[in-house]
């Protein structure tokens, strides 16, 4: 697989008086994958998204996206058009009167043609299922809602890569599904690049691997189903395990036979009953 994204040996300070908030990080991040970057508040997760796109730069090593240098001023214009990042709060990136005004609005920054726009817009709504809302007031939608248009309007820019900064952790359950139905269907459509930046392992279990983010140090890397069938380091750092997860592991320690295999509440059903049927 091509690589769109290498970070090599990127440390991060605020100011010379404080600690590093990141430290040493190694990583590639390969083109149509989706990658989850999970640790707890203060793991230096949200800071080294902001160094995925140019917002920050790292005092030491180096950040390339899709073969531009961060740090070299001539090509942030092309970074900022390969990357689109959603925030946790929707509110704060609404600047239209209408969610079409505010879909279209980082069209018109980047001087896209106004039929291109239109064509553009629809099928951006469309994508995230808000094509009946267009006409609708931003700040008269649910926190659902909201999100996927602020998605909407990132998607609309054709970006290679979307970062998701925390962008559920606002939300209810269903407003959560949502999000992650809306980002899985973009990803397979799309063939989108998905960087997921979160401590919620509940969606970080759909995507293809996982960093482990502790103290500002990569700690652990792997798919969701190797990481998961030792959850110790996932605990020790902080993190809540999925609701799955822990059923599984409650019914083992009560001497029922699981295998390790189950991520998803389905998966965990289907082994309960295949159990239960060669009984």
């Amino acid at each position: 697989m091509e690589k769109i994204i290498e970070v090599s040996d990127l440390s991060y300070r605020y100011s010379e008086e404080h600690p590093y908030v990141l430290k040493n990080i190694h990583f590639n991040v390969m083109k149509g994958e989706w990658l989850s970057i999970v640790g707890h508040n203060g793991s230096g997760k949200s800071t080294l998204a902001k160094c995925l796109n140019g917002l920050i730069q790292p005092q030491k090593g180096t950040v390339h996206v899709g073969g531009y240098l961060t740090s070299d001023e001539a090509h942030i214009w092309e970074i900022r058009r390969l990357v689109g990042m959603v925030f946790q709060n929707p509110d704060n990136q609404f600047v239209g009167a209408t969610v079409r005004d505010d879909v279209a609005f980082g069209m018109e920054n980047h001087g896209v043609p106004r039929d291109v726009m239109i064509q553009r817009l629809s099928e951006a709504l469309r994508l995230v299922k808000m094509d009946g809302f267009a006409a609708r007031e931003p700040h008269r939608l649910s926190g659902g809602q909201k999100q996927r248009v602020a998605i909407a309007g990132i998607v609309a820019l054709q970006p290679m890569i979307i970062i998701l900064d925390e962008a559920t952790s606002m939300l209810d359950p269903e407003g959560r599904k949502e999000i992650i139905r809306t980002v899985r269907t973009l990803h397979k459509e799309r063939g989108l690049t998905v960087i997921s930046i979160t401590h919620d392992l509940e969606e970080a279990i759909h995507s293809d691997r996982l960093l482990v983010m502790s103290d500002g140090q990569l700690i652990r890397e792997g798919a969701p189903r190797e990481l998961f069938k030792s959850t110790e380091l996932l605990r020790k750092v902080g993190l809540d395990l999925p609701f799955a997860i822990k059923m599984r592991q409650a019914l083992q320690k009560k001497g029922i036979s699981l295998s390790d295999n189950a991520l998803f509440q389905e998966e965990l059903v289907d082994e309960l009953w295949t159990l239960h049927s060669s009984m």
